[in-house]
């Protein structure tokens, strides 16, 4: 594929409120979820909401994750753009099992393909709802 970048936009539901609600947690997950990834990490800006919510951005050599959280919906937005030779779908995995999701939702678009017009394509959506194990 001749693509400068790929930009996974995630959805997930039924996430865990208090992980959502703790940005220190969230900023770890995201850390984690960018090594994953294998992006190199340059900087990162994360905050609290009040009564609720975090918002943060890993900024990376290759571009950055972002996520937003709601955690009174039990939902998070999560947006991973990367270019080279890094694996968005790493990132998603790390993510979804961090937030505890029962379900999630991707939408991968091709970002950059060198053809001079639709160089913006998508490629791919997925939507899988998770169970969780008995005790957990």
């Amino acid at each position: 594929m001749d693509t400068l970048g790929r930009h996974l936009l995630a959805e997930y539901r039924g996430c865990d409120a208090a992980v959502l609600n703790d940005e220190a947690q969230i900023e770890a997950l995201m850390h984690a979820a960018a090594k994953a990834a294998g992006a190199t990490v340059l900087l990162t800006a994360f905050r609290r909401f009040e009564p609720h919510g975090v918002t943060g951005v890993v900024v990376v050599s290759e571009s950055h994750l972002s996520i937003h959280t709601w955690p009174e919906a039990n939902y998070a937005a999560v947006d991973v753009f990367t270019c080279g030779e890094t694996d968005c779908y790493a990132a998603h995995a790390v993510l979804m099992a961090g937030l505890g999701a029962t379900h999630e939702e991707t939408l991968l678009v091709q970002r950059g393909a060198s053809a001079p017009t639709e160089s913006m394509r998508f490629l791919e959506r997925t939507s899988t709802p998770r169970l969780r194990e008995v005790g957990t």
